[in-house]
């Protein structure tokens, strides 16, 4: 799977595609994450890539033609299944949509900044828009990062333990049970005595009664 970034930051996002889950996909050669620089797409000598927004109002606009010239490049080297812009009025990023996206080949990220882009990139060029949260942050690099680790985290492969993904939060619209390792009695605080028995049905339904316990509680929105 192929994430290319675009972006006036490209330096922003060295550290998290460098360590961890991340860092060993592309070692494997699962996954690939290619950050582009959109000042490298600017026609003029300053290589500006914003400007002042028609009507009026405050702040800088990211301009049409700096991101035309590097998703029509990228267009011409291999197909693309999404393009997607990070903004805080689309849909808010959830493990379905994670889930969706890691059966995709190849996706373009747009990040945004100042006070926003032209509408005419959405228009033209977007797929679809993908939010974090209903807050608003100095550019789309930080979700652009936090959407890649979320769907490259499901690739067959990346994580060492297979069925792990499958059992995170969120898969199956529940919250995950508690977790316990070791010492199993830590300042009188035991490990629940199921967990120490080594009966598998027994450890499988008390985890299923626990986790709709905690969903219940904390996220009853999602079993509606």
């Amino acid at each position: 799977m192929r994430f290319d970034i675009i972006s006036v930051l490209p330096d922003l996002l060295t550290s998290p595609f460098a360590h961890s889950i991340l860092q060993r996909a592309q070692k494997k050669g699962i996954a690939e994450i290619v950050v582009h620089n959109l000042r490298d797409y600017a026609t003029n000598k300053q290589k500006s890539v914003d400007d002042y927004p028609y009507g009026g109002g405050s702040g800088m606009i990211m301009a049409v033609p700096p991101f035309a010239a590097c998703i029509e490049q990228l267009q011409t080297e291999r197909e693309y299944d999404e393009i997607i812009f990070m903004s805080p009025d689309g849909e808010t990023l959830n493990q379905t949509i994670a889930n969706q996206l890691s059966t995709k080949k190849n996706i373009i990220i747009l990040c945004g900044h100042y006070k926003g882009i032209d509408q005419r990139i959405r228009d033209i060029y977007v797929t679809r828009e993908i939010s974090i949260g209903d807050y608003v942050l100095s550019g789309g690099e930080l979700p652009a990062a936090v959407l890649v680790d979320a769907v490259i985290r499901l690739i067959p492969g990346v994580l060492n333990d297979e069925t792990s993904a499958l059992s995170d939060s969120f898969q199956g619209d529940l919250l995950d049970a508690p977790l316990y390792t070791r010492p199993a009695d830590w300042r009188g605080h035991k490990v629940p005595d199921v967990l120490l028995s080594g009966h598998e049905a027994k450890i499988n339904d008390w985890r299923h009664e626990e986790a709709v316990k905690r969903t219940q509680e904390r996220r009853p929105d999602l079993l509606k």
